[in-house]
C-alpha cells in the first residue's frame, strides 16, 4: 500500500468512514468518493459492519454460535480500534483480512 502522508481533512474524513461503520461509509461515499484515502477506510468501516451482522447471527445459535460470536465480535472490536489509528495516521495501514475483503469493493 502507499506509505504517502494525507492531509488533514482526508483523514478527518478517512476516521468518519470507518469509525461510523456503514453509515459512514455512505457519508463517505456520498461526499468523498474521489477521495482515495477516505474510501479506502471508508470501504474498511462497510466490510466491519457487514461482519458485525454475521457475527451477530451467528451469536443466535446456541453454544457454538455464541461462542464464534463473541470471539469474532472481539476480533472485530480489535480491528476497528486499529483502522481508526490507521485512518488518523496519514498512512493506508492494511488490516489482515479486512483490507483484503475491502479491497474487493469497487465503488
Amino acid at each position: 500500500m502507499a506509505k504517502k502522508k494525507k492531509n488533514d481533512d482526508s483523514k478527518v474524513w478517512a476516521f468518519l468512514g470507518v469509525f461510523l461503520t456503514l453509515i459512514g461509509f455512505l457519508i463517505v461515499y456520498l461526499t468523498k468518493k474521489n477521495d482515495k484515502y477516505a474510501m479506502y477506510y471508508a470501504k474498511h468501516g462497510l466490510v466491519l459492519f457487514i461482519g458485525w451482522v454475521v457475527f451477530a447471527v451467528l451469536g443466535v445459535i446456541p453454544l457454538i454460535g455464541w461462542i464464534f460470536g463473541l470471539v469474532g465480535n472481539l476480533l472485530l472490536l480489535v480491528a476497528w480500534v486499529v483502522a481508526w489509528i490507521g485512518a488518523l495516521s496519514g498512512e493506508e495501514k492494511k488490516i489482515p483480512v479486512i483490507t483484503d475483503l475491502a479491497m474487493k469493493f469497487n465503488f
